[in-house]
């Protein structure tokens, strides 16, 4: 798959980060990651459906990086920062932003007469409560407070410094939503009670296993920039989005291709000669990021690193991704947590300890801590058939090796619940789409407590150094380390890159792809 480069700089004092958001190919109907078809004249009104395959456990993004919760969040919530198509940061909420020559102190500067779903005006108060809520999971951040400084400043002050705060804000994998002062306040363990942001749709009602539904806001205060990745101007084209939760992949196409759907998510991957050889639909193919592999260090076999490095001298790479990804147009095998274009954090530091395939060793490492045979529990889900896909094959590829192992399948809002205890898992599979900086990468942080639980002090300092590095080299330098670090303690196995696949109807006109779906600036020409 031909890829399109482009380059784009982070921040003046520390990092460029380079980013790939271009994929060509036959099949894909477009030319980059953040991308929109606007040939055709957009029309307003009527209902956008969409077929996606697992329902979120919340709406509230501030403390899960689920994408089922990012990709709905976002028709809803807005952060004070955002990603233009290039990856830049630049502002959203806030309009305009500044950093003290320290970088221990940030200044946003807020739009006036930008309006929450309930119709009260957005102002630095609510920036506060949600930013406070939202920092209280965001350990990348290190100790900080927010505060008013006027209805429409706000401040932010480090203990340490850190270039890299822009983009922790902007970042979607844990989207830094504002929202009302009252809810964010109000926000219980599990989240939010109300979903009320400032963003152009508005939520309405869930179903639970059935659907949710939106609302076009019709008092929504665009940017007055142009359309950008996800920032600049943003309108609600339609005025209803029901997003269906519709867990079989069979059931997404046969519903797309029906009409009964005008988008599909997440098609599988032998269902898109069908999707490309009908008329009136628009195969997407997208570059997604890493398929990983995640052990449980707090309890049981994995706590040991000796029995984690004995699955990775088992697995062949190449087999269990093409058992996820069905064809190499899909995958590729790299043991990088970065894209090769991301020219200042790309290393293959470590990549003697990827795709070994050693299985003489991996039972001799077994062995060294004691297997006896004791049942592995494979926690996975068919709402991804990918990662259900990578566990059937790793689950053969371990018996090989003399283990025993067992698929425990649930939903995957029921695998995220499921994932928080130790006790019920030596195993889970996830997804990490393309990241900015390290940090974004939770399974690399001991003080995230992120399921799978790393514990390695060594990480933590190396994040750190990374962060209060001043030049690029040298931020690249502690990287290369924390990378080569990981592959010998190996808290996760990056099995490899891969690309996603979606497929809409040629009605649907505006659709663009970044992190995710976007649906503002989309419209359906029925």
């Amino acid at each position: 798959m031909k890829r399109k480069k482009r380059l784009f700089g982070i921040f003046v004092v520390l990092l460029a980060v380079f980013l790939l958001v271009g994929c060509n190919s036959k099949e894909s109907n477009s030319k980059s990651e953040s991308r929109s078809d606007t040939d055709v004249k957009k029309q307003t009104g009527g209902t956008l459906n969409i077929a996606y395959p697992t329902q979120p456990q919340s709406l509230d993004p501030h403390s899960t990086t689920a994408e089922a919760t990012r990709d709905m969040a976002k028709l809803i919530y807005e952060s004070l920062l955002t990603l233009d198509e290039n990856y830049k940061v630049i502002p959203q909420l806030a309009e305009s932003y500044s950093a003290s020559d320290d970088h221990k102190t940030y200044t946003f500067k807020l739009r006036k007469g930008v309006k929450f779903h309930n119709g009260k005006e957005m102002k630095a108060e609510d920036v506060v409560a949600s930013m406070t809520k939202w920092g209280q999971d965001a350990p990348e951040m290190g100790e900080h407070t927010w505060t008013v400084v006027d209805d429409y400043t706000v401040e932010l002050k480090l203990e340490a410094p850190s270039s890299l705060v822009p983009y922790f804000i902007a970042d979607l994998a844990r989207l830094a939503a504002i929202m009302p002062k009252e809810t964010a306040e109000k926000a219980g363990p599990t989240g939010a009670e109300e979903y009320i942001g400032t963003g152009p749709f508005k939520f309405i009602e869930w179903k639970q296993d059935e659907l949710a539904t939106f609302k076009k806001f019709k008092d929504y205060v665009p940017s007055s920039e142009p359309s950008s990745g996800l920032g600049g101007k943003k309108e609600a084209l339609v005025d209803k989005i029901n997003w269906y939760f519709v867990p079989d992949p069979s059931t997404r196409v046969n519903g797309l291709l029906s009409g009964q759907y005008d988008y599909a998510h997440y098609l599988s991957y032998d269902s898109v000669p069908q999707v490309k050889n009908t008329p009136g639909f628009k195969v997407d193919i997208w570059p997604y990021g890493n398929e990983i592999l995640v052990f449980n260090k707090k309890s049981g076999l994995f706590t040991d690193v000796r029995a984690r490095q004995a699955v990775n001298f088992a697995l062949d790479m190449d087999a269990v991704l093409r058992s996820a990804f069905a064809e190499k147009d899909f995958y590729e095998l790299d043991n990088s947590l970065f894209l090769d274009t991301q020219v200042d954090w790309y290393t293959d530091a470590g990549k003697e300890y990827y795709n070994q395939k050693d299985l003489n060793k991996a039972k001799q490492l077994l062995k060294e801590v004691g297997y006896n045979g004791e049942e592995i529990t494979i926690l996975t889900s068919r709402d991804y058939e990918h990662h259900y896909n990578a566990a059937v094959a790793t689950q053969q590829e371990l018996e090989k090796i003399g283990m025993k192992v067992k698929l425990d399948v649930y939903d995957w809002p029921t695998l995220l619940e499921r994932r928080n205890n130790p006790e019920l898992f030596d195993i889970f599979f996830t997804g990490y789409s393309t990241t900015m900086t390290p940090h974004q990468y939770t399974f690399l942080d001991s003080r995230a407590e992120w399921p799978g639980w790393t514990n390695n002090p060594k990480f933590d300092q190396l994040l750190d150094d990374i962060q209060a590095a001043p030049t690029t080299e040298e931020a690249k330098a502690l990287y290369a380390e924390l990378q080569k670090t990981m592959w010998e303690d190996l808290p996760v196995i990056n099995l490899g890159r891969n690309s996603r696949v979606s497929a809409y109807s040629d009605k649907v006109q505006g659709f663009t792809q970044m992190l995710g779906p976007n649906f503002w600036n989309v419209s359906v020409n029925k």
